[in-house]
Order: structure tokens, then C-alpha cells, then sequence
């Protein structure tokens, strides 16, 4: 039976004086673009198409799950936007899911998990929760200590927004094997590669997301994480999505050319095109994401579950203290 440790005292995300920062959220298209694209609708047939990628998107993103499937996101620099990746997906997951979504935040260092999330305050982190949890829970008692989201799912911050919190190895281990059982989707927003929980997480969890800055010198850092990754376990690189994330509305990057070279070993690479919305920071509101962004969620959703899916026991790599040396 564990002892429970002092009792975390809720911590709000932003100082109030801070408030004064924040801009009224824009939409994620301008309304030029908006209106474009009603004119095109009106005089083409891509309504159906859109259509029919949308459910095939939302049949991939439901499909049953006989345990929970664990989808870890990660990149191999900072400012790449795994964390608006992480909270894209937990999004999407709760809204088309009618099963438990968990968001976990295994990058403590200040993470903007929780912003993006809409989070105000944080309470309980995934080490406070490590030093509880127990078996004999019920999912009623876990959800009293985490944080709710649009949509109906939960989120697991990594701190309480302190610098200098760590979040160790066998906490990371104790966390996501004791709440597999609760949650039939979980996307870990990971630290950012070498970093120990980081290689950990792509070795253990169903399915793994590299977020690759679109630009030529993030293609080529991420190509060389994917040569170690296969290097490592050459099974792991077809249960790998790479999200090619724009952070401006042209980057001059040749994205067919960028795809083919980061589709190695099975991977698959998807582009998440530049939002308005996204690029102002704060909490993420879907009715204002770009109609192009929304698309492109649902279907890094879908690929990611079919891989998380599509993964066998006996694929599974090395794990524990086996786990991958440092990426060089």
C-alpha cells in the first residue's frame, strides 16, 4: 500500500497580472481564405471527397481497443509544436471517442501541455500521482485527480509549473503501467529527444509521433532520430508517424521532396499546415482551427491508432533498462 505524500496545493498556470497578455483568439483562416474556400465548395466536387476522407478519419481515430494504446509524441528540438501536436490529439481522440482519453505530460520543464488544453490551474503531477495510485482504484477515484478537457478528456500535467521539477524514470514507468488499465487512449507529450523518459517512451508505447520542423534542417535532424530508430528496432519505424508542422504560412520547403525523404523504413509523414489560431499560443478552441487543420488532425489521429493498433506483443522492442542509449 503506498503512503500517500502531502497533499499538492492547485498552482494556477498564469499569473493573474499576465492576464492583460492575452489577445482576443483568432480564427485559423482569414476570412479571405474562408470565403475562397465556400466559392470552391459551391462550383466543385470536393465536398464528397472531403467527406468520405473525414469518415474514413473518424472509423480509423474509433475503432476498438482490446488494452489501451499508448501514443507517445516527441521531437528532437524544442519550438518544433509537439505539445500543440499532443493537445491536437487528445482533442481529437475525446471527440470522436466515446471511450476514456488521457493526456499526459511527461515534459515538466515549464510544458505547455496544460495551456494548450485550456487548462487555468494544476494540482496533482504525475509524481504526486505515482505516489498513490493503486491498483484497487476505480476510474471514478483517478479522474479526481486529474484535469478535465473538451471533449471528456482527462489531462495528467507534469508540474506545477515550477522549474527544476523532474520527472525520473521509474515514476514515468509507475504512471503510464498503473493508468493503461483506465484509459483506452493515451498521448504522451514527451520531453524532446535525447532525453531519458523520451527514449523510453518510443520503445514502450504502441505507436509514436516525431514532430519535424518544416524546415530543411529539421527534415534532416529528424531523418537521423528515424536511422537510429531503425537502427534500434527496425519494427518500430512502421508504427511511426512523422507530422511535418509548418509554423508559417510558407517556409519554402519542398514538402513532397521532404516526405520522401523522411518515409523510411515504413513511416508515415504528414503535413500539419500553418493555423492562425495555433500560432497565437494559448488554449486550443477547435471552432476556430483552419477547416485544412482540422482535416489534417483527424488523420494524424487515424494513422497514429492504426499503428498503435496494428502493433502485436510479439513486436514489441526492448524495454526497461534495455531501453535505447542516447540519440548522437
Amino acid at each position: 500500500m503506498r503512503r500517500s505524500g502531502p497533499t499538492p496545493v492547485s498552482v494556477p498556470l498564469m499569473p493573474p497580472e499576465l492576464d492583460a497578455l492575452r489577445s482576443k483568439p483568432r480564427h485559423g483562416e482569414s476570412v479571405t481564405q474562408r470565403a475562397g474556400r465556400a466559392v470552391r465548395r459551391a462550383i466543385a466536387s470536393s465536398p464528397a471527397a472531403e467527406t468520405t476522407a473525414v469518415t474514413q478519419a473518424g472509423y480509423a481515430i474509433q475503432q476498438p481497443v482490446t488494452t489501451g494504446r499508448q501514443i507517445s509524441v516527441t521531437s528532437i528540438r524544442g519550438g518544433a509544436g509537439k505539445s500543440t501536436v499532443s493537445a491536437l490529439l487528445a482533442l481529437t481522440y475525446a471527440h470522436y471517442r466515446a471511450d476514456p482519453v488521457l493526456a499526459v505530460e511527461a515534459d515538466p520543464a515549464l510544458g505547455t501541455l496544460p495551456h494548450r488544453l485550456g487548462a487555468t490551474e494544476v494540482r496533482w503531477s504525475g509524481t504526486d500521482l505515482a505516489q498513490i495510485v493503486d491498483p484497487s482504484m476505480l476510474i471514478t477515484d483517478l479522474t479526481g485527480y486529474l484535469i478535465p478537457f473538451p471533449g471528456g478528456g482527462w489531462l495528467l500535467p507534469g508540474s506545477q509549473g515550477a522549474i527544476g521539477t523532474r520527472l525520473d524514470l521509474d515514476t514515468y514507468r509507475v504512471v503510464m503501467t498503473s493508468l493503461r488499465r483506465y484509459f483506452a487512449t493515451t498521448v504522451v507529450d514527451c520531453e524532446t529527444l535525447p532525453a531519458e523518459v523520451a527514449r523510453t517512451a518510443l520503445v514502450t508505447t504502441q505507436a509514436r509521433i516525431l514532430v519535424c520542423p518544416a524546415t530543411p534542417e529539421g527534415v534532416a535532424a529528424t531523418r537521423s532520430v528515424l536511422d537510429w530508430v531503425g537502427g534500434l528496432h527496425p519494427r518500430m519505424l512502421p508504427t511511426t508517424v512523422v507530422v511535418l508542422s509548418h509554423a508559417a504560412p510558407d517556409t519554402g520547403l519542398d514538402v513532397r521532396r521532404a516526405a520522401e525523404h523522411l518515409a523510411v523504413g515504413g513511416a508515415e509523414v504528414l503535413p500539419l499546415p500553418y493555423d492562425r489560431h495555433l500560432a497565437a499560443g494559448g488554449a486550443i478552441r477547435t471552432e476556430l482551427l483552419g477547416e485544412r487543420t482540422l482535416q489534417a488532425a483527424a488523420r494524424i489521429a487515424a494513422e497514429a491508432m492504426n499503428r498503435a493498433v496494428s502493433r502485436t506483443e510479439n513486436d514489441r522492442p526492448r524495454t526497461g533498462r534495455d531501453a535505447p542509449p542516447p540519440v548522437r
